[in-house]
């Protein structure tokens, strides 16, 4: 007989993967208004995983790209007027049709105007923020801690995804710690662009909001620990990590995944 902790954490680990499963065999199309540098390498982490990434700004296109997609992603990281405006148009889209999004607030931490359109932005209801310890201190007025996280998801009727050497993920009642990853993930840019994409292709296939989250997190960190064991520098690494989002199998997740 399974160690009680031990048998929660292989569940939770085979509910990921089925997440993960799910997505590969649905393929959903996922719209992202993300970082300039992050493009790139974010759309071919959505191809990996099996989903159809679309880009595009323009707000002649955005309303009906993100109709025609099963997520959506806004991610803050390079703020220009284009993606303020193209972000109106595809939470709007987003809600219209029923759409569930995530708000990836970066670097809110270093202009108030950037916080301001955030927080507009939490107002108009995301299913899930990612964010790390800064940004959360910015737009909780507090330190990051599992109790904060727990009381800023109820405010905001949000699933908090608190990223760290261990994420935390809550949505107020629950609270899980995800610990996969590598250091190497750190030397990557748009990592954590490709790593929020996830989490709404995953919300695509999965309403629980909180499992899907901890089903992309899952995702893209065992996928940072296997290229890590094949790759010499940051480099090689981003190419590998692309790799595993393909490769990956059931096995080699629900027995690398660090939940608990």
């Amino acid at each position: 007989m399974h160690h009680p902790q031990t048998a929660s954490r292989e569940k939770l680990a085979q509910a990921a993967f089925d997440i993960i499963a799910r997505v590969r065999g649905r393929g959903p199309r996922v719209h992202c208004i993300t970082n300039t540098v992050a493009q790139n390498f974010t759309a071919n982490g959505l191809l990996a995983a099996g989903c159809m990434p679309s880009m595009t700004l323009s707000p002649e296109e955005i309303g009906p790209f993100v109709a025609g997609a099963q997520a959506l992603l806004v991610n803050l990281g390079t703020f220009d007027s284009e993606r303020r405006a193209a972000t109106g148009i595809a939470v709007e889209t987003a809600a219209q049709h029923k759409l569930p999004w995530v708000l990836d607030p970066v670097f809110v931490d270093r202009a108030p105007p950037r916080a301001a359109f955030a927080r507009e932005l939490i107002g108009r209801r995301p299913a899930v923020i990612r964010l790390n310890h800064a940004e959360f201190s910015a737009l909780a007025g507090v330190a990051p801690s599992r109790d904060a996280a727990m009381t800023f998801t109820r405010a905001n009727r949000v699933v908090v995804a608190l990223s760290g050497e261990t994420d935390l993920v809550t949505d107020g009642e629950r609270i899980v710690s995800v610990a996969n990853g590598h250091p190497l993930m750190a030397k990557v840019t748009a990592m954590g662009c490709a790593g929020s994409a996830l989490v709404a292709a995953c919300l695509a296939v999965e309403p629980d909001i909180l499992g899907a989250t901890v089903a992309a997190l899952v995702f893209i960190g065992v996928a940072g620990e296997v290229a890590a064991e094949k790759s010499g520098g940051p480099g090689s690494f981003a190419a590998a990590v692309v790799d595993a989002l393909y490769n990956l199998d059931g096995p080699t997740i629900t027995a690398r995944a660090r939940i608990s």
